[in-house]
């Protein structure tokens, strides 16, 4: 048996892999539009520890900064969402982001949202959520 393909491919999937994973890791930068709307967001503010759960109540708000970078608005604190690999599609406008909360009310870091066609109401894809840092105002 020649098992030459299956290591060619095998090998042709760990370079692809690689290949995204090094593209998500390099995601901390901004285009100039993301980082200026992030920039005035978080003015006068201090990045806390990283939380697990966030409070998922009518007095959130949500924000979509770009694909990488969702923040969440809770009374006086603001926390960043960077969902694991991103949210593709999430930033252009044309999809929500929908969650389903059992049993609580909250966000919390590994749970799923689902991105929805605005228009058709078809899902779209998904993303994973990570860990929520809270940004407060010094004082």
């Amino acid at each position: 048996m020649n098992l030459r393909p299956y290591f060619l491919a095998a090998a042709t999937g760990a370079a692809l892999i690689a290949t995204s994973t090094i593209a998500v890791a390099e995601k901390d930068e901004y285009s100039a539009k993301s980082a200026e709307k992030l920039g005035k967001a978080l003015a006068g503010r201090t990045a806390g520890t990283p939380v697990g759960c966030i409070s998922n109540t009518r007095g959130s708000d949500m924000t979509v900064i770009d694909d990488y970078t969702i923040l969440f608005k809770e009374g006086g604190t603001i926390y960043v969402q960077k969902p694991y690999g991103g949210c593709y599609g999430l930033g252009n406008g044309n999809y929500s982001l929908v969650t389903r909360i059992a049993g609580s009310n909250r966000l919390c870091s590994g749970q799923i949202g689902s991105l929805v066609d605005r228009v058709s109401g078809y899902s779209y894809g998904s993303c994973v959520f990570g860990e929520f840092v809270p940004y407060r105002k010094a004082g």
